[in-house]
Order: C-alpha cells, then structure tokens, then sequence
C-alpha cells in the first residue's frame, strides 16, 4: 500500500476532480481510478453511471484499461433487468456492497470472467447517491479474495461522495449542451448545431460533394387548425423521427423550428443522386400518421443543393437550399426542386422586391394602366380594368404577378389594395367629370386577404362617397380560390356589396375550385373564363368543350361573361358564335394609360352601341 495517508488521498482526488469538467471528465475519473488503484494496491477500479430512464448501469471509466475488449462489452451497459444481483442492486444501492468468492454469485463472477478474463474477483461496491437517487457505482476489485478496514471503507466512501458532486455538475453541463445543440420537440439537433456541423463538414480537404436537403411541411396549419396544436406536434415529432430511422448514422437530420428540417448527409453525394435521396424522403414523409383515432397525412416540400469543400460557407449552402425550397413550394408544393442559378435570380429579385414594397406605396412608384372590355359585336367599350405596375428603381417595369404574394406573405396586401382602389376610383371621377354620359364599369382586382377584412365593406362605401361614384358603375373581380378559402366571411363581403349596388366577378373562371353550390348561394353578376381556355380556342377541341359549358353556365345563373386574354381572330369569332360577347384581350386593346383610355371613351361615347 503506498505511503500516503488516507486523508492526503482524499485530498488529492478532491485536487483532481477540481478541474474535471464535462470534456475531461473521462480522462480525470481514469487519473483518480489510478491513484486508487496504486494507493490500495488493487487490481482494477472502475466507476459505473446509473441510466435510470433506460433502466441500465454504464461503465464511464477503468483503470487499468482492459487491453481486449469484448464486442458487446459485457460490462459495458448492464440492464436492470436482466442482470445478476450484484449488478441489479447497483440501482438503489445506498450502503457498500461487498461481493467475494465463495459466496453465492457465480454468474456475477461469469460475467466478469468474459468480460476481463479473472476467474475470481473480491468487489467492493460503494454508491453513488444525489440524494435519494443513486447515480452510479465506485467499484474496488481484487483478484482472489480481499477484506477492507472500517478506515479504508469510510475514505472510499468520502470518495464517492466527491465522485457523486462532480459526476453530477458534469451531468448538468451535458444536459444543458443538449438542450443549446438539440430541439426540445423532436430530440433533433438544432439550427445551432447544424450550423457548426455544416461549417466542418464543408472546411477544405472534407470529402464532397457535400448535399444539403430543406424539407417544409405542405399545409400543416391545418392539422393546427381543425386537430390542435398538440396534434400537428405529434405530427412533426413523427416526422422527425422517420427522417431519423431513414437516413444513415453519418448522416445529420435538424429541425429548424415550425415544420422545417434540414438533412446534411454525411458521404459524398452528387446532385442527381441528392435528389433520389430526397424522393425516397418525399416517400415516407408521406405515409400517414397516427394521432389519436385519427389518421393525418401531409405532403412536404424540398429543396436541394450540393457545394464543394472549401468553396462555399454553410450561410451559402442553406441559402441555396432554402431558395430551391420556395421554389418547389411556388410550384404547389408536395415537389422538389434543385438550386439553380435561374432559382438564385429570382431568389434575389423577391428579396429586392420585399424590401422596396413598402416604401414604393408612398414613393409615386406604383401606378395603374386600364384594359377596355370590349362587346366584340359592336366595338364599344363596355368597362376597364385597373391593373398595377410598379416601376422598379433597379428591376424595372414589374408586373403584379412579380409582387402579389410577396405583399400577401408579408401583410402588405391589404394597403397595396387599398392604395388600388383610391387610385382607381379617383381617375374614375376625373373621366366622369370630363366625359359626359360616361356609361362604362370600372373594374378592380381586389385581394382575398382584402374582401374577407372586417372593414371592407365600409372602406369601399366610404370611397364611393369621397369620389361621388355610383355603386353600380363599379365592379370588383375577386380569384375563384379567394371565393372557397373563407365562404362564410366571403358570403358576407357580397351580400354587404350587393347593398352597396357594387358588381363582384369571378376572375379566372375556370382554374379555381369553386362548385356550382357556391354559384348559386353566392352573389356574383360577372364571370370572367380564364385565359387559359382562350388561347387556343378555335384549335382545341378540350378548350371548346370547357367554354361551351362556361357560357351555359353563366346563362342559367343569369351572369354577365367575359372571356379574358383574346389575342386571334380565331378565338374572338368562337366566342361570339358561342354567345360570349364580351372580351378582353391584345386584340382589342392593351393596357392603356389614363389619358389615353380617356380619349378612347370620348370615342367610344360617340359609336352606337349593340342593337
């Protein structure tokens, strides 16, 4: 035994386990397990942790270390449950345990013997205990057989309470690294450590191509809506942990918060085979979940991107993915879509537009261009329509469709439509001031975020008195798909319009999703057939078919019809043998300035009208 006394022992080990924290911890037990070792002259030390959620007791450090080490180590995790005695009452252990040859412990000693290859071993087992919780085990082993003094058994017992203290701070610390590393819901890492891992996994000299996937959840507000939120957490937490089964264990899955995650994977992968890997977790996204008694399936969205190992930074790598991921979700979703220098661009454009939106509603760099409607059997200009333009300062002329859903995604729709419809009526009533007998209908796009608001009504009433404009010389056009997000709130916009004497069309008939149910118990007077059966109208018999049911429709409801977008001969003659007279379109006219548009009225004023 060495020379040093028991309390100089205890004192160094109290020295040593001073400066353990949680990345030393294993290297500091090993030092503490040596000098216990040479001071009692024994031939192993070992320190055990107690698992209480998986019902195990885990080796965390041993001196000396064993030279062959079994796969699996028999000593390495020991279940609870299936253990013999002596490693079950490690669980609740609270006062030494001795274990010695000769007694009753054969399969203990089984164990040991696979597991270090000694055949009989005395153990001393002495408790690490947090207050009434044992938290692991110090163990003393000597080959053959051993008895240990009242004075020894007290100082191993001032040991472990030192052990006890410090095994618990360096608990703590790896709990609190998880939590800063890993998402409360899913067990995941989070966006924290994703973006140290993917730093490392793109620094100069890793192997790569490098894949990135950013996966968003199509629609899952609505299993929030109708289920709760507990059940779309139960959602995600499923999700996450299929994506985590699926892929392989170099691979790393986070979760960026809400219904998004990222997947880097560990090997190298071209884009063409990132974007088979995306397909198969398109798949088991896909599969239904349980949620209680009820079944919920939801699509996702992905975008995917690849970079080279010391030419990009993980910024540019999540960027990039993040990009093709709007991409495929601007295409409907439940799709994936690769970065590509034309999805960069137009990534580039939308954050310049979101940007100036704002300020340009204030800065006269919005304004409007009217489009006739025309009754093609005689020419006349039966009403226009207010269509926006943004002069851009750096992207320059934009037309709606380059703007719209950034104003709806950032709740700028509601002034855009507002800053429309002051616009709209106030030339109104220049024209009406300037060309007497004025008798055409100004038309105005209005938003779905607009009609459903709790003040549309009166906003518009208020603007029909301020420009001294009939109710009935106005026409709102509203999207098909506007009509079936909200019907009872939409149900009530037309009915207080109706009392106004304000029209309200469908635009773009045709590419929505309303029924013929909705027709009828909603108040419309204009149907506007989209486009996109107009223009080849007179070569495809599909779109002759839908336009002929378009205008049955809209005379057994009693409907005015316009056919939007006629740009041949062709498609203006079908439509007048069909019974569809009014139109819209490049060959009738263009999209006018206002001063223009005026003159066209005079005109128009003066040509007589269908008889």
């Amino acid at each position: 035994m060495s020379v040093r006394s028991l309390e100089e022992l205890v004192t160094a080990v109290a020295s040593r386990l001073s400066a353990a924290y949680a990345e030393t911890w294993v290297t500091v037990a090993e030092q503490v397990l040596r000098d216990l070792v040479d001071h009692f002259e024994l031939d192993a030390c070992l320190l055990r942790r107690n698992d209480h959620v998986i019902g195990a007791t885990i080796l965390v450090a041993e001196w000396p270390k064993r030279q062959v080490i079994p796969d699996p180590d028999p000593l390495g995790v020991v279940y609870f449950a299936d253990a013999e005695p002596e490693f079950a009452q490690a669980a609740n252990l609270k006062e030494v345990g001795f274990v010695r040859p000769g007694q009753d412990n054969s399969e203990y000693q089984e164990r040991v013997a696979r597991g270090a290859g000694v055949p009989q071993v005395t153990l001393a087992a002495v408790p690490l205990v947090s207050g009434d919780v044992t938290t692991g085990t110090l163990g003393f082993i000597k080959y053959g057989d051993h008895s240990w003094t009242a004075a020894e058994v007290n100082v191993l017992k001032a040991i472990a309470s030192l052990l006890t203290q410090v095994q618990e701070r360096v608990r703590a610390e790896e709990q609190l690294r998880y939590s800063a590393d890993h998402d409360e819901l899913t067990g995941l890492v989070n966006r924290r450590f994703l973006a140290e891992y993917l730093e490392h996994r793109i620094a100069p000299g890793m192997p790569g191509p490098v894949a990135i996937l950013f996966l968003d959840l199509d629609r899952l507000k609505s299993v929030n809506d109708f289920l709760g939120h507990t059940a779309g957490d139960a959602f995600i937490m499923a999700v996450g942990a299929r994506l985590k089964d699926h892929l392989g264990q170099e691979d790393v899955v986070a979760r960026l918060g809400g219904d998004e995650f990222v997947v880097v994977f560990g090997r190298e992968l071209d884009l063409a085979a990132a974007q088979i890997m995306a397909t198969g977790i398109m798949d088991i996204v896909s599969e239904r979940v349980a949620i209680g008694s009820v079944f919920v399936t939801r699509s996702a969205s992905i975008g995917v991107t690849v970079g080279i190992p010391g030419q990009c930074s993980s910024a540019d790598l999540l960027r990039q993915a993040d990009q093709a991921l709007l991409a495929a979700k601007s295409r409907g979703g439940n799709g994936i879509a690769a970065f590509t220098e034309e999805i960069r661009a137009e990534s580039e454009s939308r954050d310049i537009v979101e940007l100036s939106l704002r300020s340009s509603i204030s800065d006269d760099c919005l304004h409007l261009v009217y489009q006739p409607e025309v009754d093609m059997r005689s020419g006349v200009i039966v009403a226009v329509e207010a269509l926006l333009r943004w002069e851009h300062p750096l992207l320059g002329l934009l037309m709606p469709e380059s703007f719209i859903h950034v104003a709806e995604s950032t709740n700028l729709a509601t002034e855009l439509g507002t800053w429309v419809i002051r616009s709209a009526f106030r030339q109104y009533a220049q024209w009406w001031s300037e060309i007497a007998g004025l008798d055409v209908v100004l038309r105005v796009n209005v938003s779905p975020g607009q009609l459903v608001g709790a003040d549309f009504v009166d906003s518009i009433a208020r603007e029909l008195g301020e420009y001294g404009i009939d109710g009935g010389n106005v026409c709102l056009e509203i999207t098909e798909n506007a009509v079936v997000s909200d019907v009872d709130r939409t149900r009530r916009a037309l009915r207080g319009l109706a009392g106004l004497g304000v029209q309200v069309a469908i635009d773009d008939f045709g590419s929505g999703y309303s029924s013929l149910a909705q027709l009828k118990q909603l108040q419309f007077d204009v149907l506007k057939i989209d486009r996109e059966f107009i223009r080849d109208l007179g070569d495809s018999p599909a779109d002759l078919a839908i336009v002929k049911s378009i205008v049955t429709l809209a005379k057994s409801f009693d409907l005015i019809l316009v056919a939007e977008g006629v740009e041949t001969e062709m498609a203006a003659r079908t439509l007048l043998d069909l019974g569809c007279y009014r139109a819209q379109g490049f060959l009738l006219h263009r999209p006018l300035p206002a001063d223009m548009v005026r003159d066209l009225l005079i005109t128009n004023r003066e040509t007589p009208g269908p008889s």
